[in-house]
């Protein structure tokens, strides 16, 4: 199965949403779904509720997530996280773009990526 991505409030670049969705990835932001204001456990869970890997910029509250569920045993759908946030749209796209084209949803679950390990 292919991956589907859910940008919390911290990743909601339109533009590189916008890229992504031309290329055929399917994308959804907690905006659309009316999920900004929520704390990240609510992102969390609403991502794994719907199948779709959590992408985000606040790498130190979903490592610490990532650790929470693996103690705990719970699962989520995978998260993906860029650790900078940059003006350019085509970095992070290219490097998503190469994670979805090698790893399948099912490979991700329950896993935390770092974009950075995506050259």
């Amino acid at each position: 199965m292919k991956i589907s991505l859910y940008f919390d409030e911290d990743s909601q670049d339109t533009s590189l949403m916008r890229a992504l969705r031309l290329r055929g990835v399917a994308v959804t932001s907690s905006a659309e779904v009316g999920n900004n204001g929520y704390r990240d456990e609510v992102h969390l869970e609403w991502a794994t509720l719907h199948r779709q890997v959590l992408f985000t910029f606040n790498a130190q509250d979903f490592c610490r997530l990532h650790a929470l569920y693996r103690a705990q045993g719970k699962a989520h759908a995978g998260i993906i996280v860029a650790l900078q946030q940059q003006d350019a749209t085509s970095e992070p796209m290219r490097r998503l773009l190469k994670l979805i084209a090698i790893k399948s949803a099912a490979e991700l679950q329950n896993q935390l990526e770092f974009l950075s390990a995506w050259p």
